[in-house]
């Protein structure tokens, strides 16, 4: 197989972090030391299940996150990020303080774009 080349960090960050819901994903995680599946959902919104069961399976995969699981009956799983994980999260948190000193404007950005393709 083909070694993957990227042109720039941002490109790599991308191939990494693609998939709707895998930000989100880190940033509940990153406040919490770990979760379960069904309080990430909770958390996370309009995923579905199997959304986000897929999504988590590959940043597992990826390395992002690490699956626990206590293998009692009935099933006992949860999700934290590993230090890779944490690493990304940290990285996170000035795009997200910038996201909410500009919610107002994002929403207002949000809502004229749904009423054009509408």
């Amino acid at each position: 197989m083909k070694e993957v080349l990227f042109r720039c960090g941002m490109e790599a960050v991308l191939d990494l972090i693609s998939g709707k819901w895998k930000l989100l994903i880190v940033y509940h995680l990153m406040h919490g030391e770990q979760m379960r599946f069904s309080e990430l959902r909770r958390l996370v919104g309009n995923v579905s299940e199997k959304m986000l069961s897929q999504q988590l399976k590959e940043m597992a995969s990826d390395g992002l996150v690490r699956r626990i699981d206590y293998r009692t009956v009935p099933p006992h799983v949860e999700y934290a990020l590993t230090a890779f994980g944490k690493d990304l999260a940290r990285t996170l948190q000035p795009m997200c303080a910038w996201g909410s000193e500009n919610m107002e404007e994002i929403g207002a950005i949000s809502t004229a774009r749904a009423i054009r393709n509408a």
